[in-house]
């Protein structure tokens, strides 16, 4: 019989090298594609370069042949543009969650078939499971790293030819068992920052596509005690960057973005990390990404993740004016629009949505 062939998403790091690795120990026949996403601009430091090289040595020490693919142009048209969209309404994107729906199970989904994959696999920390015929995606062993929050838009139909190598290793035991086996990422720092992009400074970064204007930013009386740089570049619950010095007449607590004003250009602060104004519950949501063909029954309860790494919270969805509308058990601090409401059942990941506001 032979082997079956996996294609897996190497982008140069620690992860996709380790998995690379485990599939290959595991006894499949191991092909690597590394994703060019992102044109850098002469000038600007070429980090693909450096990832590509990266990736090479792995692949070179694992004896797997290496594919390149530039999806560039779909990364542009389907995730940054609606990155760019999204900053100009003054919500708040993840870049993370539309690269994976667009282009690591759509782009490179397609290009893996095509090159003779039976399976695809990426460096992800979250599980696959089969239960009654039906592929759940679910939270893997290391909760801490846990990226199924990140992978919601992404349907059963895709996970069906999909492993997740990681998805009962722990972050240390992944770089102990690269250090193990002498691959070059072994010590390599996390990637961080916009989704194939990397780390930039938001302000400098937005302000090429985005024209940032500067404006006012007032206390919950309506005061002016600051100028903003542009209030597309704060999130609710923000309180590094604000630069407010000394209020006269106000305690000396930490000031915090409450609300966003796009149209007048306006940011509203409050003071105090527990300040009522920050705290929501409830918020409404758009169309939401069901990850299996399910018939769910409203109103259902399950529980809530508002970001990475936030602890869920228990929540009951009903369906309102042909909205979703999300009830806390327990009110939630700085909730920002734009950013992802994503639902479980235990540990299964049952889809999500797109925050619109909340109350």
């Amino acid at each position: 019989m032979s082997k079956k062939t996996v294609v897996v998403g190497l982008s140069g790091g620690v992860d996709s090298s380790v998995s690379a690795f485990l599939l290959k120990e595991a006894g499949y026949d191991v092909k690597a594609l590394f994703m060019q996403n992102w044109q850098s601009e002469p000038g600007e430091v070429c980090t693909s370069e450096i990832d590509f090289k990266d990736a090479s040595d792995v692949c070179d020490k694992l004896n797997i042949p290496l594919h390149r693919a530039n999806f560039s142009d779909d990364y542009w048209d389907r995730v940054f543009t609606n990155f760019l969209s999204e900053h100009e309404k003054g919500r708040t994107p993840n870049p993370d969650i539309l690269c994976n729906r667009e282009i690591k199970f759509k782009s490179f989904l397609d290009y893996a078939f095509k090159i003779g994959a039976d399976y695809i696999a990426t460096g992800h920390y979250a599980k696959l499971e089969t239960i009654n015929g039906i592929r759940y995606l679910t939270r893997a062993k290391d909760i801490d790293k846990d990226q199924t929050y990140f992978l919601h838009e992404v349907n059963e139909k895709e996970f069906k030819n999909c492993l997740f190598p990681l998805e009962n290793l722990t972050k240390s035991e992944v770089r102990a068992i690269a250090k193990n086996n002498d691959l070059i990422t072994a010590n390599k720092k996390d990637s961080v920052g916009i989704c194939f992009i990397g780390e930039r400074n938001l302000k400098d970064f937005l302000n090429r596509f985005i024209k940032l204007k500067k404006g006012p930013i007032k206390d919950e009386e309506d005061n002016i005690i600051g100028e903003h740089q542009g209030a597309v570049l704060y999130t609710q619950g923000q309180r590094q960057g604000l630069m407010i010095g000394g209020v006269k007449g106000r305690d000396e607590l930490p000031w915090y973005v409450y609300k966003k004003d796009i149209i007048n250009n306006i940011v509203h602060v409050c003071q105090g990390g527990n300040n009522k104004l920050l705290m929501n519950k409830g918020l409404y949501i758009e169309k939401i990404n069901w990850i299996n063909n399910i018939n769910y029954e409203f109103p259902l309860d399950c529980s809530i993740q508002v970001r990475h790494q936030h602890t869920p919270v228990d929540c009951k969805i009903i369906i309102e004016n042909n909205m979703f509308k999300v009830l806390f058990s327990d009110s939630i601090r700085a909730i920002a629009p734009g950013q992802s409401g994503v639902f479980y059942n235990c540990n299964i990941c049952l889809g999500g949505g797109i925050i619109t506001n909340t109350f």
